[in-house]
């Protein structure tokens, strides 16, 4: 088990599992995911996380704050997880359906 091998698994169930997660890829702090149904996510469980330090959506992306050891996070999230991680072009295309008219035209 690694690290974040706990926290990681209920971080999968509380963004309401692989079949809610469209596309995931990180940053210098956040995971940063394109859920199918935004609703599905439990964020006052995501934000219980000892690992987590908050949560936020902008522009179509759900992005769960981890911080500076968010790449290992992340690297253990995808291996749990099954899903293949894309780059931050890729969920910012994939977010587009997530966003308002407005937001697609400021964007």
């Amino acid at each position: 088990m690694g690290k974040f091998t706990e926290d990681a698994t209920l971080l999968l169930k509380y963004v309401g599992g692989k079949e809610n997660v469209k596309a995931i890829t990180h940053c210098v702090t956040r995971m940063r995911f394109v859920l199918i149904d935004p609703k599905k996510a439990d964020i006052k469980a995501i934000e219980n996380l000892k690992s987590t330090k908050g949560t936020f959506t902008q522009l179509g992306q759900f992005q769960v704050i981890i911080g500076n050891e968010v790449s290992e996070y992340y690297n253990e999230f995808v291996k749990i997880s099954g899903i293949e991680g894309v780059s931050k072009d890729a969920v910012k295309e994939s977010a587009k359906g997530n966003q308002t008219f407005l937001q697609r035209l400021n964007v």
